[in-house]
């Protein structure tokens, strides 16, 4: 019987057009081209990482979930759609702006069979000074008036900008317009989804040279225009040892906290909990074992590790299932 211990995986890096090399200053060995995604925990048709440490090396996270079930993922650890892991987590790196674009929520006629909708949260690793990003419609849009725009090339007169800076956190329930724009580096908390409908996208070519698709019919039916319930935060306020909740969904909570010296934590029967390290180092201790953290890792806790501890000087960020 295989002891639990935190898991750590290869991730899967995905070019894309607004992509660029910035993940590279977290030591991951990026292929070439321009990388803008890492999925550092994924079980998805479009993207399976593959676990680099301990006894289950060279398993994916598919193999994890059907070997190990509930006891290592937790009773909650499944999705009731499709059965896999319920959330997917990635690192973005933002060189250029991505698409305008809007996610459905999991009962949309039009997603592919087995597919969910998407609820995410953005919190904001690094942002060069400037930064934006697109987050939500300006007041008094409605799907008339923003067909009407898409129709006349105004379509981003339409859309809300908002400056952002490293600490933020964005929440996006599904129906929110957005769009990450450049110079933005992005921790991202999603449900296990690859949907996106894209609204506009700069009349720019994707890696093939033609323009990418774009979802207008799709977009303009899932906005949730009299509002989605988004919401954003500073996080400065976080006091060492205790933690600061930035996104409560039905599909995940998400919490900061900041590591000076020791911190005594478990999990618990119900539910995985995902790190994220966000800045600085020390290490991750458990029952039997040791593992150094910096910067840029994640790592998969499973619901029946219990206790462990983070040592050192860091910035975390904690998911679980509600």
């Amino acid at each position: 019987m295989i002891k639990p211990y935190p898991l750590q995986f290869q991730p899967e890096f995905k070019e894309r057009v607004w992509g660029g090399r910035a993940l590279e200053q977290f030591g991951l060995n990026l292929p070439e081209g321009h990388i803008g995604e890492g999925w550092m925990i994924a079980d998805h048709p479009n993207g399976t990482t593959q676990v680099m440490n301990g006894e289950l090396a060279g398993l994916g996270l598919d193999q994890i979930r059907e070997q190990l079930g509930k006891e290592w993922l937790g009773s909650k650890g499944f999705s009731e759609v499709n059965g896999r892991f319920p959330l997917l987590i990635k690192l973005l790196d933002c060189n250029d702006d991505l698409s305008v674009q809007v996610h459905p929520k999991d009962d949309y006629d039009g997603l592919p069979k087995g597919e969910l909708g998407k609820t995410e949260m953005w919190y904001v690793l690094d942002a060069k000074p400037g930064s934006k990003i697109i987050y939500g419609l300006n007041e008094g849009v409605t799907r008339e008036s923003l067909q009407l725009a898409l129709t006349n090339g105004t379509v981003t007169d339409s859309l809300r900008e908002v400056p952002v800076e490293a600490g933020d956190t964005f929440y996006i329930p599904s129906g929110t317009v957005h769009a990450l724009c450049a110079g933005v580096l992005v921790a991202e908390i999603q449900q296990n989804s690859d949907t996106t409908y894209r609204i506009y996208d700069y009349n720019r070519p994707g890696l093939d040279g033609k323009p990418r698709d774009l979802h207008i019919e799709d977009s303009l039916n899932v906005i949730a225009y009299s509002g989605s319930g988004a919401s954003m935060m500073k996080t400065d306020a976080v006091v060492p040892g205790e933690w600061l909740e930035l996104a409560k969904s039905p599909y995940f909570i998400v919490e900061k906290g900041v590591v000076s010296g020791n911190w005594s934590l478990t999990t618990t029967p119900a539910s995985f909990a995902i790190l994220v390290i966000c800045e600085g180092q020390g290490a991750l201790k458990w029952e039997g074992g040791s593992l150094d953290y910096t910067a840029g890792q994640c790592f998969l806790l499973p619901a029946n590790l219990l206790h462990y501890e983070l040592e050192g000087n860091a910035t975390v960020l904690r998911t679980y299932l509600p």
